[in-house]
């Protein structure tokens, strides 16, 4: 709990070093409700994308839908056309994508978000296993 405690106030560092680590560190423990929101701060970071980068690229390294759930929630949210593109890119980009073993979890762990709680996570689940389907 003490290494959560440290990471949630590195998240408001002024550097954004500090900043992409606690995102990274935070990842690990997306499930946990004190974190998320936190993450989702990283993940619309308004100072720097090297932020939204790592946070993105480490909860899509935890493989489960906790971590996909984070980051299509700060994809819903975001206003911003550059961040929107650094999440997707990480989303799309996930080299499960790659394996049939893995883009068969990415595709599961989006059929389970399309009747999530949150509206923005089911319409971007719903969006991303749309445009799989198109040739």
């Amino acid at each position: 709990m003490e290494l959560i405690t440290s990471a949630i106030h590195e998240a408001d560092s002024p550097l954004w070093t500090v900043r992409a680590t606690a995102g990274r560190r935070l990842a690990k423990e997306a499930q946990a409700p004190e974190v998320r929101e936190v993450l989702h701060r990283l993940l619309l970071d308004p100072d720097d994308t090297g932020v939204i980068h790592e946070t993105a690229e480490a909860l899509m390294q935890r493989g489960d839908a906790h971590g996909l759930r984070v980051v299509l929630t700060a994809l819903a949210r975001t206003q911003d056309l550059e961040t929107a593109d650094h999440l997707w890119a990480e989303i799309s980009g996930d080299p499960r994508w790659s394996a049939e073993n893995g883009a068969d979890q990415l595709v599961e762990q989006l059929r389970e978000l399309t009747s999530d709680e949150d509206a923005g996570v089911r319409n971007e689940a719903q969006s991303i296993l749309l445009r799989r389907e198109r040739p």
